[in-house]
């Protein structure tokens, strides 16, 4: 089975053959993050990794290696979750993309598994800054939740969210084996108007939804339609010029 090309695996002369194709380079982000007594901390790691590796199948890519902190500051009561200011965010991914726009790379896709709001600004200002100092470097900043998100309605509540079921049938299916029996069902009633954590009567465990029914071919059929949605964006604001 073939496997995805990884920047890290290649020496400095094949990546230089390689940037001569012009390819897409996917940088994941990921986060450690509280998910429930159910999910691993790595779980936003783990989707965005595994996505970025299926997608470079796709579109003939490369995958950079994961930044694997974000910022979380909703769950960072929760045992377990580490959440960088957004400042640190935004000057790490700033400096690795500008590295990447340095060396030459024109198409870059930032896929982060984690969708925080601020947490994905970070990474948009990041991009932006790196965009006016490398012009020819054109980068594209999502979250594959927001693809995920629009299955909400259909195969998931509307309410679905966070360690729910539409993320632990994902987990479940690209990682089973970490996934854990005892499924809390959550509910988050904190106020997006409120900076930092919620309380904890707001949001007494890191889940949002019901997980009990979660399954690894729902998450199956949750990551086609991902991987469908990415290579579509990647076509459209990515072209190869």
């Amino acid at each position: 089975m073939e496997s995805a090309r990884h920047v890290s695996d290649l020496d400095s002369r094949s990546w230089e053959r390689e940037l001569s194709r012009n390819p897409v380079v996917i940088l994941p982000v990921g986060a450690l993050e509280a998910h429930g007594p159910h999910l691993p901390l790595a779980s936003d790691e783990i989707q965005a990794a595994a996505t970025a590796d299926q997608l470079a199948l796709r579109i003939h890519g490369l995958v950079a290696p994961t930044i694997s902190y974000g910022s979380c500051p909703g769950a960072r009561r929760f045992p377990g979750t580490v959440s960088l200011s957004l400042a640190t965010l935004e000057a790490y991914a700033r400096g690795v993309l500008g590295e990447f726009g340095r060396m030459g790379v024109r198409r870059t896709l930032v896929l982060s598994g984690h969708s925080e709001r601020g947490h994905m600004a970070a990474l948009r200002e990041a991009a932006d800054e790196t965009m006016r100092e490398w012009p020819k470097n054109r980068i594209v900043v999502l979250s594959d939740y927001d693809f995920v998100y629009e299955l909400r309605g259909s195969l998931a509540p509307p309410n679905d969210g966070h360690a729910g079921l539409l993320e632990t049938s994902r987990v479940l299916f690209l990682q089973k084996g970490l996934v854990k029996p005892q499924r809390p069902r959550g509910a988050y009633h904190g106020s997006p108007f409120v900076p930092g954590s919620p309380r904890p009567e707001e949001w007494p465990e890191s889940v949002i939804g019901d997980p009990t029914s979660a399954t690894p071919a729902l998450g199956k059929k949750i990551q086609s339609h991902v991987l469908d949605r990415l290579v579509e964006t990647v076509d459209t604001l990515l072209p190869l010029d």
